[in-house]
């Protein structure tokens, strides 16, 4: 039997290794709340991020690392984007020397603009055909209801991609296997702060115009960001990139449309972050990802709209008028 090292227990976290448990894989997920892992292996349900919900026979959790990672055949990353450099270097030594390394984070790394993968590369040292990228519409709480999802897993080895999509193949969870790692991880990450700007229009009482034209034009930055560093166009149009940018653009399960939607609201960003239980990985990355457009050369307006909101204090209101303002051209340029 296929065994698997979830570390971190938040909500994403936790759904994917139950989607992982079902499809007949031994699942340990690690965390740092005792009171959370002791609810696992009582009660077999997560309080905090899916109360409610039975959690699968083949899933336990602990709060020892090294338990966790003992004999694991697949290691999978479930931490905040911004904070994997740092857990993974505490990790490494005690990583089994022939697990797969999967990435379910969606972000890019601050200072670095490293993407996910990058960061495992390196902290961890091991090839990029063991790296597996996990990205698509996969809002966690409709996932950890068994409602039907796909996915997509992307490695530069596509028979590893395989190891992992038989892992987490079940009767309500569809994954698909690509090559394209770069594809994956820039669509699971310009998606978010899409989000953002979709949620800020959504808050100042815009209307579905308003918000298919951000997606619409948020998808041309991913798609000319993905170019300039390599991804297969055609990732963008699939489960990495547009259906991934539709869940989280228009979902209210969505922590970076509802962060958007309180911004545009009136809420000023630290008062958001006060009340928000989550990690909002489009707050986080959007400077990141704005500073490797500007490295590479490519136009990010949205992203450089919402940049200057969460970090320069500007208006929702202010920012969605000067996208508006932009001079005219035609849209395959």
């Amino acid at each position: 039997m296929t065994r698997a090292a979830v570390m971190g227990s938040g909500s994403w976290g936790t759904a994917f290794g139950m989607v992982m448990a079902d499809a007949g894989t031994e699942v340990v997920l690690w965390g740092i709340d005792e009171e959370a892992a002791a609810a696992i292996n009582r009660d077999h349900e997560n309080p905090r991020y899916h109360p409610g919900i039975e959690l699968p026979a083949l899933l336990s959790a602990t709060t020892d690392a090294a338990a966790a990672l003992r004999d694991a055949d697949i290691v999978v990353l479930a931490i905040p984007s911004q904070v994997l450099r740092e857990n993974l270097a505490h990790w490494v030594s005690m990583i089994p020397p022939h697990a797969l390394l999967v990435s379910l984070m969606k972000g890019i790394e601050l200072g670095t603009t490293k993407r996910m993968s990058e960061v495992i590369e390196e902290v961890a040292g091991v090839s990029r055909d063991r790296i597996v990228v996990v990205s698509g519409p996969n809002l966690a709480r409709e996932v950890a209801q068994r409602q039907p999802a796909a996915t997509l897993i992307a490695c530069a080895d596509e028979g590893n991609a395989e190891i992992v999509q038989r892992a987490c193949l079940s009767a309500y969870f569809r994954p698909y296997t690509s090559t394209d790692v770069v594809g994956a991880e820039l669509g699971g990450s310009v998606k978010n702060v899409i989000a953002l700007a979709n949620g800020m229009a959504a808050g100042l009482g815009f209307g579905e115009n308003a918000q298919a034209t951000l997606i619409t034009r948020g998808l041309a930055e991913m798609v000319r960001l993905g170019i300039a560093l390599g991804a297969d166009p055609a990732t963008a149009a699939g489960l990495a990139g547009v259906g991934d940018l539709v869940a989280t653009c228009t979902s209210r399960l969505s922590r970076n449309r509802t962060f958007g939607e309180n911004l545009g609201k009136g809420m000023t960003v630290d008062e958001v972050i006060a009340i928000s239980k989550q990690t909002c990985e489009g707050v986080k990355s959007c400077q990141a990802i704005y500073d490797l457009a500007l490295h590479h050369g490519v136009e990010m307006p949205i992203t450089e709209q919402v940049v200057q909101v969460v970090h320069h204090g500007r208006s929702p209101s202010d920012v969605l008028g000067a996208l508006m303002s932009r001079p005219w051209k035609s849209e395959r340029e």
